[in-house]
């Protein structure tokens, strides 16, 4: 149990350092970040059976798909912290290293690459967007950054629990 506790903070913490690059980036370079209420949005409708979209900017909006949207992705991030201590255990929590990090940060990409795009609308690996270089290389920036908060927290966490 306490390695899942564990696994839960790290997660916590390295999505909230994935957050405060987003705000780095709006505030110094006017650079927007994902609008979570599209993501909340998507979720809300696939309770409805629809897991495609071809805009989900125009889909119908969820009540509340922006709490939904927040709570996804922080519940997102720990479920991929989780699967970082499920395969370098306990023992990485202890002595945390930033090779296994970046490897599951930089691996998360595959999620919205695959999966959220497609199903909002915006093609496999952005390709459906106005610049699908850019919007690319601001997903494998963003998860970079979420492995390096993995990498980050799980330090912090050995200094206090």
């Amino acid at each position: 149990m306490e390695m899942i506790i564990k696994a839960i903070l790290i997660g916590v913490g390295a999505t909230i350092i994935m957050d405060l690059w987003a705000i780095f980036l709006k505030t110094f370079f006017s650079i927007p970040s994902l609008n979570y209420a599209f993501v909340g949005r998507w979720i809300g409708h696939m309770t409805k059976g629809k897991y495609m979209h071809q805009s989900i900017a125009t889909a119908a909006p969820i009540p509340g798909e922006t709490a939904i949207g927040w709570m996804a992705h922080y519940m997102i991030g720990i479920t991929f912290s989780i699967l970082l201590v499920l395969i370098w255990g306990e023992q990485w929590t202890a002595s945390p290293t930033i090779g296994p990090a970046l490897i599951i940060g930089i691996g998360t990409t595959v999620a919205p690459f695959f999966l959220m795009q497609p199903g909002m609308g915006l093609g496999i690996a952005a390709s459906r967007t106005p610049k699908p270089d850019v919007a690319r290389m601001r997903s494998l920036m963003a998860h970079t950054v979420y492995g390096i908060g993995l990498y980050l927290a799980a330090l912090l966490l050995t200094r206090i629990y």
